[in-house]
């Protein structure tokens, strides 16, 4: 999986406004608190989308699990993260997400 950074060309840093590095502190429903590195955000028909990698306690993801969720932002810009509840929603954006992996893995062939 390609990691971003200064050089990333998928606009998160322009058009979302996160540092390449960005972490997120999330709370699942059991009240489990869980740090999370921004992948990416991508829009699918028109709705923004988050790809979030769980870290453990040594900041890594040894499982490859990775959280999507629905992406909009507040009037004041601040970030606004839902739930995906629609199976049929969920399985369009996880298949948007592997193409964009897969669109990033062959660009880095390519170079």
């Amino acid at each position: 999986m390609s990691k971003h950074d200064e050089n990333c060309d998928c606009g998160c840093n322009e058009e979302y406004g996160f540092d390449v590095n960005s972490t997120v502190t999330l709370t699942l429903d059991d009240d489990t608190v869980v740090e999370c590195a921004i992948l990416t955000i991508f829009p699918v028909d028109e709705q923004d989308y988050i790809a979030l990698l769980p870290l453990d306690e040594n900041g890594e993801n040894e499982e490859g699990e990775v959280f999507l969720y629905r992406y909009t932002e507040d009037e004041n810009e601040e970030p606004q993260l839902s739930n995906i509840e629609d199976d049929d929603e969920y399985e369009k954006v996880a298949d948007a997400f592997d193409e964009l992996l897969d669109s990033q893995e062959f660009d880095e062939i390519e170079e």
